[in-house]
């Protein structure tokens, strides 16, 4: 299915306005999207749930539906909204939602989308959204008519599910580009090479956790020490919160996103409220989705060490080259937490990037048995 072709039906029905969180299997259509709209007709929301509600108020004030794209993960965020706010027993606003069909029964995916891939039409049925599946092929035209002639209709939101494979490629025009020092993975080994035996580390989802299995791998050191949160985007530093307050006498890491940290960016106050002396938030800030696409993300506009203050963090740092980590390094180690180290890189990765090796089940038991082997000392 060509992009031009799936944004001109949607512009010839009348849908003018995207918002969403951008998704691997949507990152062609999203792409073209980027390309031939403005920032204020096209907003990557900080989740699911915002988009949802940008695209009422977008109802509100012109009448037209709206679409929102995410990956199916990102329903959850979204049910909330759906129901309270958009369904026909309350506010009744039309809008289409676009959904990445992540872990289709069939189809191999990675764990952490397998039970959501399995549940997605059963939500959107439980919910009373009323859906269509599409995959390369279909008649992009005749999809999207009829999906604005419905949602239209019944004032209320309709999803087009979207199959693995269905949108031909399409790359960013002029993608943002940075010039700093390095990569995430270059300054996520720095940083894990400053790391005590007893350090734990929680990463976001994506390629970090990745990055930091393959590394370890590299290291010969094991995997033990590290929760990589698969899934479950922006909820890391509560998992870490939640191994650190436990024990304060063990530095508990997290190793966050600027996309994640946005996603739920109300964990930082929780986090500062409770001010365990052992937490250490470290921002890996590339302004991109990079797992998904490489679409931005306003982390470049955010003062994200004015945020960690006014949340009552002890210290918050930014740098972008490898000597400013260390020296934050020697800071953060040796003060108080709850302290924030920004590190700002370019988005990318290696295109040979592996996936861990173990599941997530081992990777839970291998992290328990030596949190208690620490807590028996």
């Amino acid at each position: 299915m060509k992009p031009e072709i799936f944004y001109n039906s949607l512009k010839n029905n009348g849908v003018n306005f995207f918002a969403g969180v951008p998704d691997s299997l949507l990152k062609n259509i999203c792409a073209y999207i980027t390309d031939n709209t403005d920032n204020k007709s096209n907003v990557i929301t900080a989740n699911e749930g915002s988009a949802i509600s940008l695209a009422a108020g977008h109802y509100l004030a012109s009448g037209d539906p709206a679409m929102v794209y995410m990956q199916n993960s990102g329903i959850g965020n979204a049910v909330n909204p759906l129901l309270s706010l958009a369904d026909t027993d309350v506010y009744s606003i039309p809008m289409l939602l676009m959904i990445g069909w992540r872990g289709e029964p069939g189809v191999k995916d990675e764990p952490q989308h397998v039970k959501q891939g399995k549940v997605t039409v059963d939500l959107l049925e439980t919910m009373g959204i009323d859906y269509v599946v599409v995959s390369n092929g279909d008649d992009a035209e005749q999809i999207i008519k009829e999906s604005v002639e419905l949602t239209l209709s019944k004032k209320s939101p309709v999803a087009i599910v979207v199959k693995k494979g269905t949108f031909e490629d399409y790359k960013l025009q002029n993608p943002e580009t940075t010039d700093f020092d390095m990569n995430r993975e270059e300054a996520l080994k720095c940083v894990v090479s400053r790391l005590s035996e007893d350090d734990v580390v929680v990463s976001t989802t994506g390629k970090t956790s990745r990055e930091l299995f393959e590394y370890r791998e590299e290291l010969n050191q094991g995997h033990s020490n590290d929760f990589l949160t698969v899934g479950s985007m922006g909820h890391s530093s509560q998992i870490a919160l939640g191994i650190a307050l436990k024990d304060e006498s063990r530095k508990v890491y997290c190793f966050d996103g600027d996309g994640a940290m946005l996603m739920h960016l109300g964990g930082m106050a929780t986090i500062g409220s409770l001010k365990p002396k052992n937490f250490i938030h470290i921002l890996f800030n590339n302004g991109a989705h990079d797992s998904v696409g490489g679409q931005p993300t306003v982390g470049f506009e955010t003062d994200f060490c004015k945020i960690a203050l006014a949340c009552n963090y002890n210290n918050a740092y930014s740098v972008s080259t490898e000597a400013g980590i260390l020296d934050a390094l020697a800071e953060v180690q040796n003060c108080e937490g709850p302290v924030l180290l920004e590190i700002k890189v370019n988005k990318g990765g290696r295109s040979d990037l592996g996936r861990p090796t173990t599941t997530p089940v081992q990777n839970k038991e291998e992290l328990m048995k030596l949190l208690k082997s620490i807590n028996d000392k």
